[in-house]
């Protein structure tokens, strides 16, 4: 019985440890794809208590990439340690 409690007591901290990343693509609009691709990304730690105010909006995105015409848009999710550290990614193409 110990041994039995041993592994689930291991499984449940190896599952809280790992990470998880969840990538959604949108077609924004009919723009062609074209060949420029930007991102914004920011971190939140401790539920949101560090890097609260981050912009990973479309906008910001657009800027770092140089694109004045969105065509697609990715949203990318990490967390680890549940919603304990999570990274949010925003990927525009376009031109």
């Amino acid at each position: 019985m110990k041994k039995i409690a041993l592994v689930l007591l291991a499984v449940l901290a190896i599952l809280m440890i790992a990470g998880c990343t969840t990538t959604r693509p949108f077609d924004l609009t009919n723009n062609t794809v074209g060949s420029k691709v930007g991102e914004a990304t920011g971190k939140i730690s401790f539920g949101g208590a560090f890097g609260a105010n981050i912009d990973v909006g479309l906008q910001a995105a657009a800027k770092n990439g140089g694109i004045t015409k969105i065509a697609t848009v990715d949203l990318e999710v990490t967390r680890i340690l549940g919603n304990l550290f999570v990274t949010y990614t925003t990927i525009v193409t376009g031109e």
